[in-house]
């Protein structure tokens, strides 16, 4: 199976999201892990709470992690820091172009987790295919 990491600037919020639509949409496709260039020290309870409303629970197999503390991938995705990114040896890497939805409303993190969860169903068809 592939490895797919999900990278963004604290791995807190989008990219945590990102994990656990993968660990669940991607099972038996790819392996997915999600880290940040800067850590916080727990995954933002907005996000958690966000993705509990669909029944996703981040709390209990999720942490905050460098890039540096996952198993090299084959293929990155990138969030939309707006921020470089460190260069991570990879076969394929994308920008996924998310707003950080921090600090904002309950509406806004749903946008974000809605448009996560379509681009992960578009990625596990995409790997399903070999496309990437």
């Amino acid at each position: 199976m592939k490895r797919v990491a999900f990278i963004c600037v604290h791995n807190s919020c989008r990219s945590q999201m990102a994990e656990a639509f993968g660990r669940v949409m991607g099972l038996g496709v790819f392996e997915c892990f999600s880290a940040g260039t800067e850590k916080r020290d727990i995954i933002n309870q907005d996000a958690v709470r966000i993705m509990k409303e669909i029944g996703i629970d981040m709390e209990f197999h999720q942490r905050p992690k460098m890039f540096h503390e996952i198993p090299e991938p084959e293929i990155v995705i990138t969030m939309g820091c707006n921020v470089d990114c460190p260069a991570i040896p990879c076969c394929h890497r994308e920008d996924w172009g998310l707003d950080d939805p921090s600090g904002k409303s309950d509406a806004d993190f749903r946008v974000i987790r809605d448009s996560i969860k379509k681009k992960m169903e578009e990625l596990v068809r995409r790997i399903k295919c070999n496309i990437i």
